[in-house]
């Protein structure tokens, strides 16, 4: 239909272990689409981060920057087989971690370096963003067994959550459809993806709630 939005480039966003890599798989199948999805486990600092914070979350964030950046260009890139494109991340996402775990001075740094960088990214069609208490976060982490993630704390994914939540709480660089994975997984019914990406479809501005069809269906 001429009204729907064109769903050219997705990116799904939030906290870690909500589910993202897992949804934008969901979509590219479901939508054809071609997929690129973070290299968080090819961060050399990253274990070291979890270990000790203040000393590695520098050398952890622009690691994690210069990473992004590049797979931010190959969205760039034509795709002849596929008309859209799916990430597991955004790529200001850098930007919430950075303002969690730097001090001033690196995050002035880094601040400076991200701004180079950021003007040369392409901009999502919508962003789908993740919720989840920080209680059902730890329990998917501990669920999925990443051995460097075994030091994390629920106090550091609290921070994380609440820093998400006020980083989009009045979002409006490009449409936000926001999906509380506590009440319903779409990445897993097959009812509720397509619903979802019904929704996505809606030329709507701003912020939106995504609404499940089975609270819907029992109105």
């Amino acid at each position: 239909m001429d009204d729907e939005r064109q769903l050219t480039y997705i990116a799904v966003e939030g906290p870690i272990g909500v589910g993202k890599t897992t949804l934008a798989k969901a979509l590219g199948k479901a939508l054809d689409a071609r997929v690129i999805l973070e290299e968080a486990e090819d961060n050399p600092f990253l274990p070291h981060f979890y270990k000790n914070p203040t000393r590695y979350a520098l050398h952890t964030q622009l690691a994690f920057l210069v990473s992004r950046y590049r797979q931010q260009q190959e969205i760039y890139q034509r795709d002849l087989f596929h008309k859209t494109t799916v990430a597991d991340y955004l790529f200001e996402k850098d930007r919430i971690f950075a303002s969690v775990t730097l001090n001033e001075e690196e995050l002035h740094l880094y601040s400076r370096i991200a701004d180079l960088l950021q003007d040369a990214t392409p901009t999502p069609s919508i962003v789908v963003m993740l919720q989840a208490s920080a209680e059902a976060l730890m329990q998917r982490i501990r669920k999925r067994g990443r051995g460097f993630e075994a030091p994390m704390e629920l106090g550091y994914l609290q921070t994380v959550c609440e820093t998400y939540n006020r980083h989009f709480f009045d979002y409006t660089d490009v449409p936000l459809l926001v999906v509380n994975t506590d009440e319903v997984n779409v990445a897993t019914d097959e009812v509720e993806l397509q619903e979802l990406i019904r929704q996505m479809r809606q030329p709507r501005p701003g912020v939106q709630y995504y609404v499940p069809v089975s609270r819907r269906h029992n109105r």
